[in-house]
């Protein structure tokens, strides 16, 4: 059952009487549960059960959501909250936001909004002048700037209202890399010196050195006409499009090269700043020409002190002389104070309650008719997209979709688009001007771009765009490069698709493609239809050879005979090319259609039985079964085929099982789900963790599975008596005195000790004997970067770490209030990200960015060694696990492999299953009880359920079947081999 909403206070004035005639509305409807109010309004649920809360008046926006998920009369509500909001106030009824918009339009707005600071916006940028002090001073020493931040922490309007105007005599180049980072370079240089573009390029390609002689040729050019720049300052902003976006590695490493030999070179004239996000730290340092500059370019950007906060607040304001209410400076502060990412929704924050001042006062109550600090933005959006009719919305998720860049291994990022690539439709056109008056968008006149990335993170709807078209996004993705590679090669037939690229790129919706790109797939239809009219023509001339020969082969029954064996040899490697091409599409095809892909894989085993088509099979029948903002808090019923359903946040935290495997416990934002995986093909909603509006960083399971011990954002131990899991309990919470994040959590088996790792390079260890006072023991030194992942031996007294340091300590915890080190585990060459004992306790299993797993003997401790080295993948390994019976283990990566390896040789482990998920990014795994069944974690928060036992997946191959294969569909797949569906019973 749901828990109850928190009694109303009777002393609550006009907010009393306003929350109560609320909770009557939604009581009216049948009394949905808030989670399914969340998914028909778009709002979170803290926003949704808050308002109803009788604690604040939420936005007018909040509450009309809410009304109309309730079928109640919104004109009637519309003068309920106005006379709510005025009696709360104390003022007269103000003007509605849009009418006073109208009269204030001559007015510059003091904030930007959600787009970065530009430096024309310099006189109205405060709270950074110490940051930008300390990056106009590094310029000026070191010449190389590399700038890392969280998304949303200013990095870009520091560079570009901060640090460009403190240059006042240095001419400045600004840009982004955009696909091709070199391209761009010699457009932006070649119109500096007023030369071709092509030959810059070029030559660029060829040497580096030439970007530094470009800039001393157009610095020249300007002393002869007596300029005073004698000096260029080049802003490299979103430096990350070099990996998101840029797929060529020669193009990325020259245009780094070039770059970085321009700001060191001993007579350079050239400044160089690269505005970076902070989780693409480690792709920089596998850059040759940047990797060993970081360590004295690089510079970090903080979130801000509540001082800068007060200032970036206040002083916009005061030069437009306009007040801020002291009750909102207090709120905006206290709601942005400490979060990394939050600048670009304080500023749309303030530039909403601008909108909605009240004389020259920017007040509270505008701040809260806004949508307050997160929901500012969501409210935006949505109000932009309920405007919009059914085709133009549909015009709007085409549209936000392309403007994405599909993370792999990292959050999604922005793409900045050309305008031609978008279609030039009347609902687009539409559409594109609306987003860009709403601010969502920027654009010029030939590329379009998200205004910023706190867009992706925020906003619920453009979330579960994403996570329900990933799939299908990324191959309309190949179709838009492929088409404009076509284009740019004057329409060569020998670069169009063929064969089963476009038989799957044919099968994507014409609404969601441009005209270009359904010029381009019409094309390779045509040339495919003339291909298959020349194979008709050639094989009639063939039959009539093979009836004139005829007479000949009768006379030769010998080499008839061998001609035969000769074509049943053809025939059977025909047939097995066939069914591997087969398996390999059943894994693409079982993202958005699991049905045809089981079948096709269980035709393609069953047509070649080897170890390609059964990784196929396996891969195909995994069961997509939970996502943490999978609805209701009734039991769900079977997992649905089909990808499993976005999350509200796609965070990246491990999920916790009991030790009997029957007990799931998942992130959802602020709050943990707790699942039951008796059955795991079924698993049902038990309880929900309310973590209070904190995120929730990491959290374990006690041996017994009574109690649920977690740590939060506010770096605060947590602990849940989850005896009842359906109706978990708070016991207690306690300061860390970790002093940056904790990355996770661990507890011995008998339940008595638990461990914290965290980005401070420490460990802490707590006694938890009684889970309602829990206490301190032990802080662990010795790591010299983040300590990740954190495990207990079996037996309790030994404690294995991994760090960014590249090394796995292991710690003597017999006695956790004096833990002593024991071993330092060195051999990997990058950060360590995964842990796991063997069930002995004489193993110890890592994974780490070296994009290798490695066993290690520590039966004799202090002395070890390093086993086997479990090599199979090629990015990051983020996940590591034994089973049960030790005899196997299954590592997982960011390139979206996962695999089984028979590890009962320690020294010589052997690949079992080499699965691919097509979510893409696998972040954690989890063996169940159940012999051969484990779950992994995609960085978007889906849950898959996988099999090894390779009988019962045959077993249950066609009960994700809902409909039998097609002939034509069986001709697409299986060309030149009798229909036999495999699953025939199915309609």
């Amino acid at each position: 059952m749901p828990r109850g909403e928190s009694p109303l206070d009777p002393d609550g004035g006009p907010l009393f009487e306003f929350a109560a005639r609320l909770r009557k509305l939604r009581e009216q409807a049948g009394r949905p549960t808030y989670r399914d109010l969340a998914r028909t309004t778009h709002y979170g649920i803290a926003t949704l059960s808050s308002a109803a809360a009788g604690r604040q008046l939420p936005s007018a926006a909040v509450t009309l959501a809410y009304v109309r998920a309730c079928g109640g009369d919104e004109r009637e509500w519309k003068l309920i909250w106005q006379r709510t909001a005025d009696a709360c106030t104390g003022t007269d009824t103000p003007a509605a936001p849009g009418a006073q918009d109208r009269k204030k339009s001559g007015a510059r707005p003091p904030y930007v909004g959600l787009p970065a600071f530009e430096e024309a916006d310099s006189g109205f940028f405060f709270g950074r002048e110490k940051l930008t002090a300390a990056l106009v001073e590094h310029l000026k020493e070191k010449r190389l700037l590399v700038l890392f931040g969280a998304s949303g922490s200013g990095k870009s309007s520091v560079l570009r209202a901060g640090v460009l105007p403190a240059f006042p005599d240095v001419s400045s180049l600004v840009f982004t890399p955009g696909p091709h980072p070199l391209e761009e370079c010699a457009v932006r240089l070649a119109a500096r010196a007023g030369v071709a573009r092509d030959p810059v390029h070029t030559a660029l390609m060829a040497e580096p050195r030439t970007f530094h002689r470009m800039v001393r040729q157009i610095l020249a050019g300007r002393e002869e006409t007596c300029s005073a720049a004698d000096e260029l300052l080049v802003v490299v902003d979103q430096f990350e499009e070099v990996f998101t976006l840029c797929r060529d590695a020669r193009e990325r490493e020259r245009f780094v090269d070039s770059l970085v030999h321009a700001a060191q070179a001993p007579d350079s004239r050239t400044r160089v700043a690269l505005a970076v996000r902070s989780d693409f730290y480690t792709h920089c340092t596998r850059l040759p020409g940047l990797v060993d500059a970081l360590p004295h370019a690089h510079h970090p950007v903080g979130p801000m002190t509540a001082e800068e906060l007060r200032a970036a607040i206040v002083q916009p304001a005061a030069r437009s002389r306009l007040t801020v209410e002291s009750a909102l400076l207090t709120t905006l502060t206290a709601d942005a104070h400490g979060r990394p990412g939050a600048l670009p929704l304080l500023s749309h924050a303030l530039l909403e309650t601008w909108k909605r001042r009240r004389g020259n006062a920017l007040t509270l109550a505008g701040y809260r008719a806004a949508g307050g600090f997160e929901d500012a933005l969501t409210q935006t959006a949505e109000e932009f997209h309920r405007a919009l009719d059914d085709s133009r919305q549909e015009a709007a998720r085409r549209l936000f979709l392309r403007l994405v860049a599909l993370g792999e291994g990292t959050e999604d990022t922005k793409r900045r688009v050309p305008r031609h690539e978008l279609g030039d439709g009347p609902d687009t056109r539409f559409v594109l001007e609306r987003a860009t008056r709403a601010r969502l968008l920027t654009a010029d006149a030939d590329h379009v771009e998200i205004a910023h990335e706190a867009l992706i993170r925020c906003w619920t709807r453009l979330g579960q765009w994403l996570e329900e078209d990933r799939g299908q996004e990324r191959l309309r993705r190949a179709v838009t490069e492929a088409t404009a590679l076509w284009e740019s090669l004057d329409h060569d037939p020998d670069s169009l698709y063929r064969g089963v690229r476009l038989a799957t790129a044919k099968d994507l919706p014409p609404r969601t493609l441009t005209a270009r790109e359904r010029a381009f797939l019409d094309a390779g239809e045509a040339a495919a239809q003339r291909a298959r009219q020349r194979e008709g023509r050639r094989l009639r001339r063939l039959r009539r050879m093979v009836a004139a020969l005829a007479v000949l082969l009768v006379s030769a029954m010998a080499a008839a005979g061998f001609a035969v064996r000769a074509q049943g040899t053809v025939t059977r490697q025909r047939n097995e090319a066939v069914a591997l091409r087969a398996a390999e599409e059943s894994v693409r095809l079982s993202l958005h259609d699991p049905s045809l892909a089981a079948q096709i894989a269980l035709a393609a085993y069953r047509q070649t039985p080897q170890d390609r088509t059964q990784d196929a099979l396996l891969t195909t029948l995994s069961v997509a079964s939970i996502g943490p903002a999978q609805a209701g808090p009734e039991p769900a019923g079977p997992a649905q085929a089909g990808p499993a359903p976005a999350p509200y946040t796609p965070v990246g935290h491990a999920p916790a099982v009991t030790a009997d495997g029957r007990t799931l416990a998942m992130a959802d934002g602020a709050q943990l789900v707790l699942w039951d995986m008796k059955d795991p093909r079924q698993p049902r909603r038990l309880g929900t963790v309310d973590g209070h509006g904190v995120g929730l960083n990491a959290f374990e399971f006690t041996h017994d599975g009574n109690t649920l011990v977690g740590a939060d954002s506010d770096r605060t131990l947590r602990l849940w008596d989850v005896t009842d899991p359906r109706n978990p309990t708070p016991l207690s919470k306690l300061p860390t005195e970790h002093t940056d994040s904790v990355y996770s959590v661990a507890v011995s088996r008998d339940g008595r000790t638990a461990a914290t790792s965290s980005y401070d390079h420490t460990i802490r260890l707590w006694d938890i004997t009684d889970p309602a006072h829990p206490g301190t023991l032990d802080r662990l030194t010795g790591h010299r970067d983040n300590v990740k992942p954190v495990a207990f031996s079996p037996d309790g007294r030994t404690l294995a770490s991994g760090s960014d340091d590249h090394t796995v300590r292991v710690w003597d915890v017999t006695d956790p209030r004096h833990a002593a080190p024991l071993a330092v585990l060195e051999g990997h060459r990058n950060f360590v990200d995964a842990l796991a004992y063997s069930p002995d306790g004489r193993t110890l299993l890592s994974g780490s960015d070296d994009q290798t797993a490695k066993l290690w003997d520590i039966s004799a401790l202090p002395r070890h060694r390093q086993l086997g080295e479990l090599a199979g993948h090629a990015d990051i390994v983020a996940g590591v696990a034994f089973a049960s019976h030790g005899r196997t283990a299954v590592t997982v990566g960011v390139d979206g492999v996962v695999n089984v390896w028979d590890v009962t040789d320690r020294a010589r482990p052997a690949s079992l299953a080499h699965l691919t998920n097509p979510r893409g990014t696998v972040k954690e795994v989890r063996y169940l009880t159940t012999d051969g069944m484990f779950l992994t974690v995609t960085a978007h928060r889906s849950v898959q359920i996988w099999y090894t036992d390779l009988d019962r997946a045959l077993t249950h191959a066609c009960d994700r079947v809902h409909a039998t294969i097609s002939r034509a569909q069986w001709a697409r797949h299986f060309p030149r081999l009798d229909y036999a569906p495999p699953c025939p019973r199915h309609t």
